[in-house]
C-alpha cells in the first residue's frame, strides 16, 4: 500500500482567491525590501572582513572545544572549520575566521596571541601555519559579486524560459524567482540570521529548485494549450497544476524531509544555510503556483501554435505521491 500525499485526481480552483494569493505576495516583497532598507543584514566575516587563521595539530579536530576555548576572548562572530590538506594528510588542519573588530580591519597581533595560547590549552600540539585579513574593500567586492551571480542566473532564466516558451512564460518564471528570493531577504533581515557566502550558494540553489518546479507545470500548460485549444486558458492552467500537483507534493515533502533533518542534527556551521533553503523550497512552491501562473494569465499567452506536440506529457507528473 502506498503513500499518497494528494489524490490521484484534483479539480481544485488554483485562481479562485487569485487576487488574495497575488496580493498576499507583493505585499509580502514590499515589506521584505523594507526590512532590507530599514534593517540590514547581519553579514558574515565573509562580507564584513576579518582575519583568516590556518592551524595544524596532531590531535584529532573538536570544533565544539576550540569554540568554548575562543567564546570568553569576546571576538565576536568566529567560524572554525576542519579542512582537509591533500599535501599533509597526517595532519588536522583548521581554518578559523575572526571577524574584523572595531575600528581596525585586522585583528591584533595581541588578540592573533591570545588565540594561540587559548587554543594550545585545548591542544599544546596545535601551531598557527597562516594568518592572512580581509579588509572592508575585498569584502565590497564580494557583496557586488555575489549580487552580480544572482542577477545573471535570473538572466539566464530569463533567456532560457524566453527560447523554451514564449516570453510571458519567462516574465513569470523570473517574477517568481525574484519572488523567492526578496522574501528570503527579507526572513533574513528580519531575523538578523548571519548571512554569508555560503546563504548566496543557497539562494542560487533556491532560483534552480524553484524554476525547476515551475518549468514542469509550464510544459504541462504548454502541452494542454496545445491539447486543449478552445477550452479558458484559466481552466487550463488549473487542470495543468492539478496534474502536476502530485509531483509537485512529493517533491517538496521529501526534500523538506532532508532538510529538516540537516537543521537539527547538521550543526550550527551549516544551519544558516539550511534555513534558506527549507524558506525557498516552501516559498519556491508557493510562488511557482500562485505567482508565476498568475502572471502568465494576466499576460496571456497565443494559442494559434505553429506546430503540434506529438508527445504524451511529461512521464514523471502523475507520480503518486
Amino acid at each position: 500500500m502506498r503513500l499518497k500525499l494528494v489524490p490521484d485526481e484534483t479539480t481544485w480552483d488554483f485562481f479562485r482567491h487569485a487576487r488574495l494569493t497575488f496580493g498576499a505576495s507583493v505585499v509580502a516583497v514590499i515589506v521584505s525590501v523594507f526590512l532590507f532598507l530599514s534593517m540590514g543584514l547581519n553579514f558574515g566575516i565573509d562580507f564584513r572582513g576579518g582575519t583568516t587563521i590556518r592551524t595544524d595539530a596532531e590531535q584529532a579536530v573538536d570544533v565544539g572545544a576550540y569554540r568554548d576555548a575562543i567564546a570568553p576572548l569576546g571576538l565576536g562572530d568566529v567560524s572554525i572549520t576542519q579542512v582537509f590538506d591533500p599535501a599533509r594528510p597526517d595532519l588536522n588542519v583548521t581554518q578559523i575566521r575572526i571577524e574584523a573588530q572595531e575600528g581596525v580591519e585586522s585583528v591584533s597581533e595581541t588578540t592573533v596571541a591570545a588565540v594561540r595560547d587559548a587554543l594550545q590549552a585545548v591542544d599544546p600540539s596545535l601551531t598557527f601555519q597562516e594568518v592572512s585579513s580581509v579588509g572592508p574593500k575585498v569584502s565590497g567586492e564580494l557583496i557586488k559579486a555575489a549580487v552580480y551571480a544572482v542577477l545573471a542566473a535570473m538572466g539566464a532564466v530569463l533567456v532560457y524560459i524566453w527560447l523554451r516558451f514564449e516570453w510571458q512564460f519567462s516574465v513569470g518564471a523570473v517574477a517568481a524567482l525574484v519572488h523567492d528570493v526578496l522574501i528570503t531577504i527579507g526572513v533574513f533581515s528580519l531575523l538578523q540570521i548571519k548571512f554569508d557566502l555560503a546563504i548566496i550558494a543557497a539562494l542560487l540553489t533556491i532560483v534552480g529548485y524553484s524554476l525547476n518546479d515551475t518549468v514542469v507545470v509550464f510544459d504541462r500548460l504548454r502541452e494542454n494549450l496545445r491539447k486543449y485549444k478552445k477550452m479558458e486558458l484559466r481552466e487550463v492552467m488549473n487542470l495543468s497544476v492539478n496534474e502536476t500537483l502530485s509531483r509537485t507534493v512529493m517533491t517538496s515533502f521529501t526534500t523538506l524531509l532532508a532538510l529538516l533533518a540537516l537543521y537539527f542534527l547538521g550543526g550550527d556551521v551549516i544551519r544558516g544555510f539550511v534555513f534558506a533553503m527549507i524558506m525557498g523550497v516552501v516559498i519556491g512552491t508557493y510562488s511557482s503556483v500562485f505567482v508565476a501562473k498568475n502572471i502568465v494569465l494576466f499576460l496571456g499567452v497565443k494559442r494559434d501554435w505553429s506546430k503540434t506536440d506529438a508527445s504524451k506529457g511529461n512521464q514523471y507528473a502523475n507520480i503518486d505521491a
